[in-house]
């Protein structure tokens, strides 16, 4: 029956939450409290929800919100990236905490040939000439540089930097990966790929480094001043993990004098960005607001992937994509 349904809390339906197509599925298996309506009287709807649903990193998962919901079971959160929870804390009140893994994948490594590809060949400043009504002719010294043949050094070979390499195989590049922990020579083999142990291997090798790594204290300002230096000026930062990954104050430097060719960032820190923000005035900066899984076929696998994780939880059994602290 309907009415049995459980309770759960989300962000918002339309600007920064769900869509409305997700949002049916949500209702298919759970009652739905919007944040703002919960607010009016957490009193009332506190003691009945039984899960978070975190999109956008909304509710936020602090300790006034977790102490107004005693019966809460899960905090599933759409995207692998859980950097913005606090796992520890969210478990010291006998909450578990989910993510959807493997469904984000493909739609993030698409993002980053994508960037990849219209940094390299200036597609954004060519569709300005296009459509500018002041064109009359095409300048012909705004060349862009050959992706087909080029080598691609990964940094994160996990399910989407793996991802990645299979899509630059279909343009002939040559692959280098740096990882935590080396991958199966099945797996370096069916994609052509070439790991390297010390990342500044890769780093001085690479016309276009793609950094797919999720961001922890080690991750945290990975590449800098130093590791932008030791790049080929000619090369490409392509960034689809996490702003914080590249100290971006050093990347504005970099950008301005030459050191590196261009970025290309689905991702900044903060989201978004202050409009004054030098990366924003850069010609060789193209950014996209963090639209890696911005596809509605992954939205809604994303959100099948929470309610599956959520239903579990609240059924008493083992979620799929439990994020348990090693």
């Amino acid at each position: 029956m309907a009415d049995d349904k459980p309770w759960a809390l989300i962000s918002e339906v339309g600007r920064e939450g769900y869509i409305e197509e997700s949002v049916d599925i949500l209702k298919r298996h759970f009652h739905i409290v919007c944040h703002k309506d919960f607010l009016q009287n957490p009193a009332l709807h506190g003691p009945k929800i039984q899960a978070v649903f975190m999109w956008n990193c909304c509710p936020a998962a602090e300790p006034s919100l977790l102490k107004s919901l005693p019966s809460l079971k899960v905090i599933t959160n759409g995207g692998v990236g859980i950097d913005h929870l606090d796992v520890s804390l969210i478990n010291s009140f006998g909450v578990k905490v989910a993510n959807t893994p493997g469904v984000v994948s493909d739609a993030t490594a698409d993002i980053a040939m994508g960037l990849l590809l219209a940094s390299a060949r200036n597609i954004v400043e060519y569709n300005m000439i296009a459509v500018d009504p002041k064109t009359n002719y095409v300048p012909q010294n705004l060349m862009g540089v050959e992706v087909t043949g080029s080598t691609l050094g990964i940094i994160g070979m996990g399910d989407i930097g793996y991802k990645i390499a299979q899509r630059s195989k279909g343009f002939n590049m040559r692959i280098l990966y740096h990882n935590r922990n080396r991958r199966s020579a099945e797996d370096e083999q069916a994609v052509g790929a070439t790991y390297c142990k010390n990342m500044d291997d890769l780093l001085k090798e690479s016309d276009f480094v793609a950094l797919a790594v999720s961001l922890t204290s080690k991750t945290t300002g990975l590449i800098g001043r130093r590791e932008l230096s030791v790049m080929k000026p000619t090369a490409t930062l392509v960034n689809v993990s996490r702003g914080l990954v590249v100290d971006q104050d050093a990347l504005v430097e970099a950008l301005r004098s030459g050191t590196i060719r261009a970025a290309a960032l689905d991702v900044t820190h903060p989201e978004p960005l202050p409009r004054d923000h030098p990366l924003l005035s850069l010609p060789n900066a193209l950014i996209t607001p963090h639209i890696g899984t911005n596809t509605f076929a992954t939205t809604m696998k994303m959100v099948e992937r929470m309610v599956e994780n959520a239903v579990a939880a609240v059924k008493g059994l083992p979620l799929p994509d439990e994020v348990k602290l090693k």
